[in-house]
């Protein structure tokens, strides 16, 4: 018996037939086009975490949910890529289309102006797709009206139209009216565009127009029921070559000998012509495998169709295997995908039903758990009764931390012991409870200190107290904000109003002193991200430092995603102050810092270091006269409050 057959039933996602729909969708699509994965419905019952965490691998832009509670879900399980709602939010999903940075659909005028109340309110800016009614009939907003409606939200400060879409009524078969459809959207984008309104993401191709219809994939297609290896209608099956990714199975439980005459399950729909054997299997239609697939569906045993008999009900169905004389009880049963040579497709169960295959992929196996197959074995399997919608997280978060807390008290042996353990962690991870976990890797700092003694300076002034320093850093990092700020402070009551503000990059501090002054003496020459320049926007002084404003809406396309972080700082430093330090206040994987000091006359250089770890004690390459190096493995985890203090004599 396979190992899977532990469950009553399992569906099984096969991640590699997955991808190989991926890369077909790649060669139709071709390079330049964004790709985004239609993830609703929890991927089409597929299971949404596991197929956005593959498209996103394979090369998505985007993952499509149908409403704010699915994209919850996605960024509670650790997903960071832009996520579009497909479907009109409500105004009372505008508190987690915040929180969860989602996109959302605007559909009217109403609805536009309560996100702009509310993005004033948060002082954010909010990225919108609009969705125009070219023919669809369902929602959007009527063509006849999009042009006034778009050039009025874009007038709202706090709302970026970063896509514009539309929704083909028939792209599984190639018709004018599809044809209409795409004039319509081109005459409104060119209109917009004599306008000096330019949406950078147009998009309007689903899974048949992406395969009808190549001139309409735009800037962006939304592949759903192709991903997952279905073809939207028989015309375009020759089109692309796509492989199922579900199939449905469960095991033989019982079997029992029936002579003629005897009648099989409720309502005696069925009696059997001829002696038999019958088998009964653990699935019914509380799996969703429809009832009116009684007497009418087929599965499949050791390679051979077999057909149901009976009634379907809630928990059971019966087979008529007497064709088999060999099966037994344990025996893997197919009711969608392949067993040998043959193959039930849910296009094929959607026929005999009287609907389309979309529905047969989102009901079957509502109970069952996930089965991922990756080179065709098991990878990882999710478990059943699967939560479509999140609890509050507040509440969920609080059960975990409760759990954690208890397991910190169990492994001590000693409540109070463990709950000194639980608030250290949080204090060290967090600071703050209710702060996010920021993680860093690949940091890299380059300290390079320079006498100021080439400076010009008036006749008789003596030379100046300081050095010169110029640090490089960077890491990589989870963008959270599209403006943020590097703020220099004078005092430790500065500094930690900088750490309170989450849209505070990176911090510094200044110890005023001879000749120091923080707006003349600090400087960021120069912020990077992913190697791109960033604006530095604006400077100001205020109670709690001096501060440096940095970004742009450019950045919006990059939240979410993990990006490498690039800063150029230019300072001084009084030379009676012969030491440098750097501290580490996240979470950080990979170290490499370089203090640089050629050409200083800084004898005895030595660091110490504290570093919180599994490998407390970092690598050091000396220089003598020239540099120290501090390095630790891009393997390994640094925790908070570590660091590395450079000291010398002068």
């Amino acid at each position: 018996m396979r190992e899977e057959q532990r469950y009553r039933s399992w569906v099984e996602v096969d991640l590699d037939n997955f991808t190989r729909n991926w890369d077909e969708m790649k060669r139709l699509v071709g390079p330049g086009v964004r790709i985004l994965q239609v993830v609703k419905a929890d991927a089409y019952g597929h299971g949404a975490m596991e197929i956005s965490n593959v498209a996103l691998k394979n090369g998505a832009d985007c993952l499509g949910v149908a409403n704010a509670d699915e994209g919850a879900q996605l960024r509670v399980s650790g997903i960071s890529a832009p996520i579009l709602i497909l479907s009109p939010a409500t105004i009372g999903e505008i508190g987690q289309i915040l929180k969860y940075n989602l996109i959302p659909s605007v559909s009217d005028i109403g609805f536009a102006r309560e996100l702009q109340r509310r993005g004033r309110k948060t002082a954010c800016r909010i990225p919108v797709h609009i969705e125009v009614d070219t023919g669809m009939g369902r929602v959007g907003t009527l063509y006849a009206d999009a042009f006034d409606m778009i050039r009025e939200v874009t007038k709202l400060p706090n709302l970026t139209v970063e896509g514009i879409y539309t929704h083909l009524a028939i792209s599984e078969i190639r018709d004018d009216y599809n044809r209409r459809q795409h004039a319509l959207f081109a005459e409104l984008l060119e209109r917009l565009e004599d306008h000096h309104i330019r949406i950078p993401v147009r998009h309007m191709s689903n899974s048949g127009a992406i395969l009808n219809y190549p001139e309409f994939h735009l800037d962006m297609v939304r592949p759903g029921i192709m991903s997952y290896g279905i073809y939207p209608s028989a015309e375009t099956s020759s089109l692309a070559s796509l492989a199922p990714v579900m199939a449905f199975k469960t095991a033989i439980v019982l079997i029992k000998d029936f002579p003629r005459g005897a009648s099989i399950g409720y309502g005696r729909t069925y009696t059997t012509d001829h002696p038999t054997k019958i088998a009964t299997i653990p699935v019914g239609y509380g799996d969703g495998y429809g009832w009116v697939l009684s007497n009418r569906g087929e599965a499949l045993v050791r390679g051979r169709r077999v057909p149901i008999v009976g009634r379907i009900s809630m928990d059971m169905c019966a087979l008529d295997v007497g064709h088999i004389p060999d099966c037994e009880v344990g025996d893997e049963v197919v009711l969608m995908g392949r067993q040998g040579d043959e193959y039930i497709s849910a296009n094929e169960i959607a026929k005999k039903v009287g609907t389309i295959s979309y529905e047969i992929l989102c009901a079957l196996g509502k109970r069952a758990p996930r089965v991922f197959l990756h080179k065709g074995k098991t990878g990882t399997v999710e478990p059943r009764l699967r939560r479509i919608f999140i609890a509050d997280e507040e509440k969920s978060i609080a059960r975990i931390d409760s759990i954690i807390r208890n397991c910190f008290q169990a492994r001590a042996r000693n409540e109070e012991l463990g709950d000194a353990i639980y608030y250290e962690m949080f204090e060290t991870l967090f600071g703050k409870e209710d702060r996010q976990l920021e993680l860093r890797t690949n940091f890299r700092y380059d300290i390079n200190v320079r006498p100021a003694s080439g400076e010009a300076r008036p006749p008789g002034e003596r030379e100046p107290d300081y050095f010169h320093v110029s640090t490089h850093i960077e890491y990589v990092k989870t963008l959270r904000n599209p403006v943020f700020l590097i703020g220099c402070a004078t005092n430790n009551e500065q500094l930690e109003a900088f750490f309170d503000d989450k849209r505070c990059e990176y911090r510094w501090i200044l110890n005023r002193g001879e000749d120091l002054v923080v707006e003349r003496d600090f400087q960021v020459a120069r912020v990077r991200i992913d190697h791109e320049d960033v604006p530095i926007l604006r400077t100001e002084t205020t109670k709690r430092g001096y501060e440096v404003w940095c970004g742009g809406d450019d950045l919006r396309r990059k939240l979410n995603r993990p990006v490498k972080v690039e800063i150029e700082i230019r300072t001084k430093k009084s030379k009676s102050n012969r030491n440098f330090s750097v501290y580490l206040v996240y979470p950080t994987r990979g170290l490499d810092i370089l203090f640089d000091y050629h050409g200083m006359d800084f004898r005895n250089v030595k660091e110490v270091s504290f570093f919180a770890g599994r490998h407390p004690y970092p690598q050091v390459i000396r220089e003598k006269g020239k540099s120290v190096r501090i390095k630790i493995s891009d393997e390994e985890w640094i925790f908070p409050n570590s660091g590395v203090s450079f000291i010398w004599d002068v």
